[in-house]
């Protein structure tokens, strides 16, 4: 198996690097010894959430950091800075060893080989060399990932999509990104991978702030739905929450808004799960927290329109938002120099 499986086991933990010692001498080091940890952080628009995680993937604190986003993109790599300082703090305070590393992981397009946050339009930042600037700064290991594919790495690892080789985690959010996973390894393709949101659905559709037309992003995320149906209705709703409470409720409106997001997802994943193959597609972000109405549904449509494909099971996500900073932790232990599965 590969860096993203963990069908047999925690992997951080099998990291280990020679004969174990044993008797009372080394019982006794073993208990002196503080548990080891890494801190990590995920970035949004308005906050960041940041945990302290050891070696077993237990989170053993966690806070939250507003992003400065009107400070400008130097304000916000400061705060990112200052939150990991924070977060080391953090660790020691509760008789932990220091982390070892890092693990940040932003919004747009990034580069994780090279460390480089390339573009992100609600940060502001450009080919931001986020990495090599923390880790100057830390004096530990950073490692750089995007938000949603290191969310997939976590429900690959950890959560609902344990075990599997092949793998697509679809959030569906404010946006709509993926993360796919292909034969153990996730796909990155120099951070370009996974902007399904930017598929068009609909090329005499709405305008997209990417420059498109008709986006998936505009007529199937969270934040579209809702902002379809205030439009539709006149009514303003707070949230897609909200849009499947009216659904529930039999409100027409509320219906055929979902029914049309529902539809364009089917036709995208009919594309994504043919090219790509995958066992178990993972629904995350808030329009899966309507399961009734979204996940369930999605799994019966998309497999009325596949033929020959294989036919992947289609799951909530189990790790809710924390997805994306306990990814973050997993390539923290990975740049820390232990595995992150066998």
């Amino acid at each position: 198996m590969s860096e993203a499986g963990a069908a047999a086991g925690p992997p951080v933990e099998r990291a280990a690097t020679g004969p174990a010692a044993t008797g009372p001498a080394a019982a006794e080091t073993v208990a002196a010894k503080p548990r080891a940890t890494v801190v990590a952080l995920d970035v949004g628009g308005t906050s960041m959430k940041g945990a302290v995680v050891d070696a077993g993937h237990t989170v053993r604190a966690r806070r939250s950091f507003p992003t400065p986003v009107a400070d400008g993109p130097d304000a916000v790599i400061d705060q990112i800075g200052t939150a990991f300082e924070a977060l080391t703090s953090e660790a020691v305070g509760l008789g932990l060893a220091a982390p070892s590393a890092a693990g940040l992981v932003v919004p747009g397009i990034v580069d994780e080989e090279r460390g480089v946050a390339v573009v992100a339009a609600n940060v502001g930042w450009r080919d931001a060399p986020l990495a090599s600037v923390l880790g100057a700064r830390l004096g530990i290991p950073v490692a750089l990932g995007h938000d949603v594919r290191a969310g997939g790495l976590a429900e690959n690892v950890l959560g609902a999509g344990v075990g599997a080789e092949n793998a697509l985690f679809i959030a569906l959010g404010t946006g709509i990104a993926a993360s796919c996973i292909v034969d153990g390894r996730p796909i990155a393709a120099g951070g370009y991978a996974g902007e399904v949101g930017h598929v068009s659905v609909d090329p005499e559709g709405e305008p997209c702030p990417c420059g498109g037309r008709g986006c998936l992003e505009r007529v199937a995320s969270a934040a579209g739905v809702a902002r379809r149906y205030t439009v539709r209705s006149g009514i303003e709703v707070a949230g897609s929450a909200e849009v499947a409470t009216r659904v529930r409720a039999g409100d027409p409106i509320a219906r055929a808004v979902w029914d049309e997001a529902l539809a364009a997802l089917v036709t995208v994943l009919h594309t994504t799960v043919t090219l790509l193959g995958p066992e178990v597609v993972v629904v995350g972000g808030g329009l899966a927290e309507a399961e009734d109405l979204m996940v369930g549904p999605l799994e019966v449509q998309l497999d009325k329109r596949l033929t020959f494909q294989r036919r992947p099971r289609v799951v909530r996500a189990a790790l809710g938002d924390q997805a994306g900073c306990l990814g973050a932790a997993l390539l923290a232990w990975r740049a820390s120099g232990q595995r992150v599965a066998p």
